[in-house]
């Protein structure tokens, strides 16, 4: 406890008297020149939004078939009829199979 009020006072005391060679903790940015206001700033992969891609046939496939076998994962849990042991990514996987075997 005496330790942090020492080096609060402290602290105070260079602020308040304005110890040389301090003062670059209290600066600012340098004001915007004329050059730097009229250039726009560069755009570079991680500035520039990411236009999204439209998703293809196949892949709005997939999604379908995510949905579909969640909502099937989500009314066995319900009532009980997923096996001992049967996880999300197991229960997927056959579900997946099986809809892409119904599709073809």
């Amino acid at each position: 406890m005496r330790i942090k009020s020492i080096c609060a006072a402290s602290l105070a005391a260079v602020i308040v008297l304005g110890v040389p060679g301090w003062t670059a903790f209290a600066q600012t940015a340098p004001a915007p020149t004329e050059a730097a206001a009229d250039k726009k700033p560069t755009e570079t992969k991680g500035t520039k939004k990411a236009k999204k891609a439209k998703p293809s046939e196949a892949r709005k496939a997939a999604q379908e078939r995510q949905k579909q076998c969640g909502k099937e994962w989500r009314e066995a849990r319900a009532a009980g009829k997923v096996e001992k042991g049967m996880t999300w990514p197991k229960y997927y996987s056959a579900c997946n199979k099986r809809l892409k075997e119904k599709a073809a």
